[in-house]
């Protein structure tokens, strides 16, 4: 049996970008993280007041198993008894079961709580909590949004730089990187996110939401009981119990605004709420409230879009 020592987060970044989850997963590892990706030394920046020790494996590109390959040989080098902790970000979730077979680890996902020896993970769309006590490494996902991060004042953590050569085998040459399609986005990763809850009156509202959400170039999210009633699929909820989002615009139609919700908000920019109670949690954070009933004000402003696509107004 191997003894583990602590964690270690392994956190894949983005031309510079730590992702959401990110450094909630270096706070879970008491500060000791492997950046893994492009870009690593702006993504330092964000790091100071949370890092204490920090690798850098810098990689050509950030396709899954380059990040995966260059993960395992800095866990390997630096961290070869820790458990590790992975952001369950969209590239997270990626490169994590490759990790967990480069290190031939046990791989748990959904975890909302990491100890060297015990991991809890949500289960059931978030009706329960299961404990796995595992007594040999192990690589485990972090629910974005379930610990928060508390910022201290720090010295400049300590860094040590790797030269990774990437196995480029079987690697093939990108033609185009398209943008992504707001539609099936992830909601973590989303800039605008329009919201529906229980004030729209039926589940053909929000097919049209999904409409309206797309012509504004937004990603369309929803409450935990409309999920519950199976109007739209769970990856699309929005809250502690479902996807914690961080938009820079959040429209929400007919939401009270349940601080399971609210929760799982983040801090947007700005803030506009449709809903027939001027006094509901949601309008009262918000930037701009209509009070009016959200399913007028949502066909109100599909057929106002349509019009604007019939004339070919931008």
């Amino acid at each position: 049996m191997n003894t583990q020592v602590g964690l270690v987060a392994v956190i894949p970044v983005r031309d510079g970008v730590i992702p959401a989850g990110g450094l909630e997963a270096l706070a879970e590892s008491a500060g000791v993280a492997v950046l893994v990706g492009t870009d690593l030394d702006t993504a330092l920046d964000t790091t100071i007041g949370v890092g204490r020790r920090l690798i850098l494996a810098p990689t050509a590109s950030c396709a899954p198993r380059t990040l995966a390959e260059a993960a395992t040989v800095a866990v390997l080098a630096h961290a070869p008894e820790s458990a590790v902790v992975v952001p369950a970000s969209p590239d997270g979730r990626d490169m994590a079961p490759l990790l967990a077979r480069r290190l031939a680890r046990t791989l748990v996902a959904g975890a909302t709580e990491i100890a060297p020896h015990r991991v809890r993970a949500a289960r059931q769309g978030g009706l329960a909590i299961a404990q796995f006590d595992l007594h040999e490494p192990f690589v485990a996902t972090l629910q974005p949004g379930v610990r928060g991060v508390e910022h201290r004042d720090l010295p400049d953590p300590e860094v040590v730089r790797l030269s990774i050569v990437a196995d480029t085998s079987d690697a093939v040459s990108a033609v185009e990187v398209l943008p992504p399609d707001v539609s099936t986005m992830d909601l973590a990763e989303a800039p605008r996110i329009v919201g529906g809850g229980a004030g729209l009156d039926g589940e053909s509202r929000f097919a049209l939401l999904a409409e309206v959400s797309a012509a504004l170039d937004a990603s369309m999210g929803v409450t935990r009981v409309i999920t519950d009633r199976g109007w739209v699929s769970h990856e699309r909820q929005i809250g502690t119990t479902g996807v914690v989002v961080d938009p820079r615009l959040y429209m929400s139609f007919g939401i009270s605004g349940a601080v399971q919700h609210t929760s799982g908000l983040g801090q947007p920019d700005h803030i506009v709420s449709v809903n027939t109670d001027a006094h509901c949690p949601m309008m009262q954070m918000s930037d701009l409230a209509v009070v009016a009933d959200a399913n007028a004000v949502l066909d109100a402003l599909a057929a106002r879009l349509s019009a604007r696509t019939e004339r070919g107004v931008a």
